[in-house]
């Protein structure tokens, strides 16, 4: 079985076939450019006698023996199975070495070194621009109009920017920086990462933004991945529970009064769907909250307003890198952003991308059905904890 790297490939001329053997949910978010998705991994797990016929799979995508076929999967270990049996069928089969996580090596020092090739204070004030001037209407007044509108910072805040190193809180750093500099509100801000045990090239790309886009970052460390790893299929809830009270905790430590977390307008009305539609509740995610175990600290969320396709566009203008799932316990972990099969945030997300195909109000009414709650059409609700039913007061 033959092997060969990603940088040998791209040197190779000729007709090729790459093929992208994982799920189309990761295929979707990003891919080697010209691969062809054939998701195989799913079937190769099975453990049904009358699983599909790999083989025969494979041979609608590769019609031909004569082109030279190269596979990868995420680490590069299914590819090479894939590659085994293509070679004994009579095909010219490659696994890379690695998978896609040598591609993302691959573009990263591709990356640093034409970050190097140019001058970065530069590049930074160009992204800078980019939020009031070409993305002021989808990101920068909804991003004033959330602050104004929920007062979400006050003269005199201590606010706790949590980055996870993804593209929503990487923006929202760079959102507060410009709010600082032309805002009239009177407050500190402290960029806080938590590192809960990133692989290194993951650590390294938060690094690496923070510096490109001058965000001075103050990081902190902790063990949580490795010890909710022994906690079964599904740590996801744990983990993201102790990752909250890590930062509320160290907040605190550093006097600040608020943190502030990257969720926005997509996540609000996931969470009303998947409230309705697995909770048998009607609820949202509020724009701020008081914490319940951390007294004198609230929890703002300053991108409420702000669409995440506009967000994936100001990344990809700028040409900017972030990490899409941090988790190391699992590559196909539903929840927390691997393949996401299974997860129910991804089918309701398919869901509000199927309506809003018929649609174009519908993610407005999704949100605004939360702020247009008639009581008097309600068969019952909850307030501090405290059931309250129309019956109580039909007769009177």
């Amino acid at each position: 079985m033959n092997v060969m790297t990603f940088e040998e490939i791209e040197k190779m001329d000729g007709e090729k076939v790459i093929l992208d053997i994982r799920e189309e949910a990761d295929f979707r978010k990003e891919a080697y450019p010209g691969a062809v998705n054939v998701p195989l991994i799913q079937i190769m797990n099975e453990e049904d006698a009358e699983k599909p016929d790999i083989m025969a799979i494979l041979k609608k995508a590769v019609p031909s023996e004569e082109v030279p076929v190269y596979i990868y999967c995420h680490v590069g270990e299914k590819s090479e199975e894939i590659a085994e049996l293509l070679e004994e069928n009579g095909y010219h089969a490659y696994s890379l070495q690695g998978g896609y996580r040598s591609y993302l090596r691959l573009k990263l020092s591709r990356l640093l070194k034409e970050e190097e090739e140019e001058s970065s204070v530069e590049r930074c004030k160009e992204i800078e621009r980019s939020i009031v001037k070409k993305f002021r209407k989808e990101i920068w007044r909804k991003f004033t109009k959330a602050i104004n509108e929920y007062e979400l910072v006050k003269d005199g805040d201590k606010i706790a920017v949590c980055i996870s190193g993804g593209k929503d809180s990487m923006l929202m750093a760079k959102l507060f920086q410009e709010l600082a500099r032309h805002g009239k509100k009177n407050f500190d801000v402290i960029f806080l990462v938590m590192n809960p045990g990133y692989n290194d090239l993951n650590y390294q790309t938060i690094l690496r933004n923070a510096r490109l886009l001058e965000v001075p970052i103050t990081v902190f460390q902790t063990e949580i991945f490795d010890i909710v790893a022994g906690e079964g299929e599904s740590p996801c809830y744990l983990c993201a529970r102790m990752r909250r009270g890590y930062l509320y905790s160290r907040a605190k430590e550093l006097g600040c009064n608020k943190i502030a977390l990257g969720h926005h307008f997509d996540d609000v009305i996931e969470t009303i769907l998947m409230g309705m539609l697995y909770g048998g509740q009607i609820q949202t995610m509020m724009p701020k909250l008081h914490s319940t175990n951390f007294e004198g600290v609230e929890l703002i969320r300053p991108l409420y307003l702000i669409r995440e396709k506009d967000i994936i566009h100001w990344k990809e203008y700028n040409g900017l890198q972030f990490i899409n799932c941090a988790c190391r316990l699992t590559e196909s972990c539903a929840s927390c952003g691997g393949t996401e099969k299974g997860s129910k945030r991804a089918e309701i997300k398919e869901l509000i991308r199927m309506l809003g195909e018929k649609s174009p109000f519908i993610e407005k009414n999704i949100f605004r059905s939360v702020e247009n709650v008639n009581l008097n059409t309600v068969i019952a609700y909850k307030k501090d904890g405290v059931e309250h039913h129309f019956l109580d007061e039909y007769d009177g």
